[in-house]
């Protein structure tokens, strides 16, 4: 463990936001012996009783954000969008307001991958985790996934850190010189948060401002403009790759993972299920090369490594239906790649907090292959009215209630598929416990 910096800082940071960031923030400002005062709009915020434990004479506001005097740096939890008051007003006194990640990315002794995308890259993030461990690296993983960025630099330096970062921790990042910066995919989410589709694309693409390497998804001609002045790259993709470049390529009817002309592993033997993970699986790869790892190591993973709980994951097949958990679908374009990854037909459970985004591609990825379709949650009229051309379309209270009338409207080899379109906060805690309720409801169909 790095032991704590002696000298008191005279500097004052404002930490914006408690939760899972704002803990570790606070476990680092502690280590380091700087001085802090904790501000939270909620009377009650997820965390207040663990900052007592981590701080126990900490400097607490709660209720309201209004920016206090003496603070020379504000550092910002994810969930607080840029349109917060007390933001405002730091911007107006000139005030360095910065991430976790840009802190991380200034103390890290290790080189780092920052992986990013719309959809995917906590699966990408695992799958290189793991690809490292197999090539014996020493490595670290965390970010917006597992366990945050800061808490990482309390442990000893590893040969590599592997990041998952989000829209909302690039957005507030000045400097990440990444050793590998990945970008997966890009499709409108979070405007919510972010004040157009176009701020949100952009803070995407900035992952790759001042990294050493890269590797982009050659279908995407912004990432591939955002990356040109890079030296090193390599693309990936569903189409046959060039040479040096990753894909896919059919044989005698088998269609392989493949870079340039040779074929690496049949697409059936990859663990992880559906075409949205083989891509997934090809920019794994891109960034394992650009590390250095050695490829029987990396295929080896993609040949044992399962996927991550709540990603396409199988809950039970009953009466010749197939039942599978992809809550983590938060968005219209992740739903869509869940649907198109699906032979035959589908029973879709759907619904929850759009974000303010569009549902008219669910629509149009569901045509010709819709059983019925249960919607739950806040935006289950809005979903119903972008489908309408491809009904049947029911609702259900909650999530018993989807997954009994999907077991109800399904047929012999039909899936019944949680893919919701949606976050999850209008009716759970989180995905996870979104996709944990569609288990246990599928459970209890097979008592």
């Amino acid at each position: 463990m790095k032991a704590a910096t002696k000298n008191k800082s005279t500097s004052k940071d404002l930490v914006l936001g408690l939760g899972v960031t704002g803990l570790s923030v606070a476990r680092y400002l502690r280590r380091n012996d700087r001085d802090a005062t904790f501000v939270d709009s909620r009377n009650d915020p997820p965390g207040i009783d663990e900052l007592g434990d981590v701080w126990p004479d900490a400097d607490v506001i709660l209720g309201k954000t209004t920016l206090p005097r003496g603070v020379s740096r504000i550092i910002v939890s994810p969930g607080v969008a840029d349109s917060d008051k007390l933001l405002k007003a730091a911007r107006k006194k000139k005030l360095e307001v910065v991430s976790d990640i840009e802190i991380f990315a200034r103390e890290a002794e290790a080189p780092f991958v920052a992986i990013t995308g719309s959809n995917g890259k906590s699966t990408v993030t695992t799958l290189l985790y793991h690809m490292c461990h197999a090539d014996g690296r020493r490595v670290l993983a965390g970010g917006n996934l597992g366990e945050p960025a800061l808490d990482l630099l309390d442990e000893d330096t590893p040969d590599v850190y592997v990041l998952e970062l989000s829209s909302f921790q690039l957005q507030r990042t000045q400097s990440l010189p990444a050793e590998v910066a990945v970008l997966l995919n890009v499709s409108a989410d979070h405007l919510d948060w972010h004040t157009d589709e176009a701020e949100y694309r952009q803070s995407k693409y900035r992952v790759y401002r001042e990294a050493r390497a890269a590797v982009i998804n050659r279908a995407d001609d912004a990432a591939v403009e955002s990356a040109k002045d890079i030296e090193k790259i390599i693309s990936f993709g569903l189409d046959a790759p060039a040479e040096g470049q990753y894909g896919i390529r059919e044989d005698d009817g088998v269609d392989y993972l493949a870079r340039g002309e040779i074929l690496l592993i049949a697409t059936t033997d990859v663990a992880i299920v559906g075409s949205h993970n083989q891509a997934n699986a090809l920019a794994a790869l891109a960034a394992g090369e650009l590390l250095g790892l050695k490829m029987p190591a990396m295929l080896q993973v993609l040949s044992e490594f399962p996927g991550l709980a709540h990603r396409m994951q199988f809950v039970a097949r009953k009466g010749a239906v197939d039942y599978i958990n992809d809550s983590k679908a938060t968005n219209v374009a992740a739903a869509v790649a869940s649907i198109n990854s699906i032979k035959g037909n589908v029973v879709l459970v759907a619904g929850g907090d759009g974000k303010g985004g569009d549902f008219t591609d669910l629509a149009t990825a569901l045509e010709g292959k819709l059983r019925a379709a249960v919607l739950i949650g806040k935006d289950a009229e809005k979903i119903a009215k972008a489908i309408d051309t491809v009904l049947p379309v029911y609702f259900a209270r909650d999530m018993d209630d989807a997954v009994g009338q999907a077991a109800a409207y399904a047929e012999s080899d039909d899936t019944v598929l949680l893919a919701p379109a949606c976050a999850s906060l209008d009716q759970y805690q989180n995905y996870g416990a979104r996709g944990d309720a569609f288990c246990s409801a599928v459970e209890a169909l097979l008592r």
